[in-house]
């Protein structure tokens, strides 16, 4: 036969109360000094690691630096200009109709340009350097090369007099001729100045990556 009892709920004593606060404040006291600890470490490794790495990425500045770098671009092209036109050739006679003795080529010709600067005509004393400033006198742009393309470069059409063998030179002058109408045709486009202009970009960009401030030119 069981028997009624009255259960008393379990009690935590003061004392222990207490023990266990105690204990839970010293650890979280522990916890939040370490990570102070923790930050002022990280904080002086990283501070270190910076100014180290400052010290060893240092650009060097020297005129002799500057110059150095400026001709390992050698010939630097910077603008290409391209023609596609026809260009005619002939010979005729002061007496004879062309019929007879007349001699008549229409070239399709497809050609370019290519203007730039060669650095390597860049002396020491076109480049002066004054702290983070530097001003740099340029050599002046030219026309690196003027070609044919000879896979788009055709004859459209030839016309022989009855009385005459074709001249297996006229082709070989009119190309010259062609070579020589491209160069006029790009310098009265401009191309010179717009490679003057084009280098001075890519010096500016070059500069800049060195670690210089203020960068002019003559």
């Amino acid at each position: 036969m069981v028997t009624d009892s009255h259960l008393q709920p379990a009690t935590i004593s003061p004392r222990k109360h207490r023990s266990w606060l105690t204990t839970m404040l010293a650890f979280f006291a522990g916890a939040l000094v370490a990570a102070l600890v923790l930050l002022f470490v990280l904080r002086t490794s990283q501070n270190a690691l910076s100014s180290w790495w400052q010290r060893t990425t240092r650009s060097d500045l020297s005129q002799p630096t500057v110059v150095d770098r400026i001709q390992k671009l050698q010939r630097l092209e910077t603008v290409v200009y391209t023609m596609d036109k026809i260009v005619t050739g002939e010979k005729e006679s002061s007496i004879l109709p062309n019929f007879l003795v007349g001699d008549r080529l229409l070239l399709l010709v497809h050609g370019e340009v290519i203007a730039g600067i060669d650095f390597q005509k860049l002396k020491g004393s076109d480049v002066q350097v004054s702290g983070k400033k530097v001003r740099v006198h340029l050599p002046q742009a030219e026309l690196l090369v003027t070609k044919l393309d000879s896979s788009k470069t055709r004859v459209y059409s030839r016309q022989t007099g009855w009385l005459v063998p074709t001249d297996p030179n006229l082709e070989s002058q009119v190309r010259q001729d062609a070579e020589m109408d491209l160069r006029r045709s790009a310098l009265a486009d401009g191309i010179l100045q717009k490679a003057q202009d084009n280098a001075r970009f890519t010096i500016t960009s070059l500069m800049q990556s060195m670690g210089f401030e203020e960068i002019q030119f003559d």
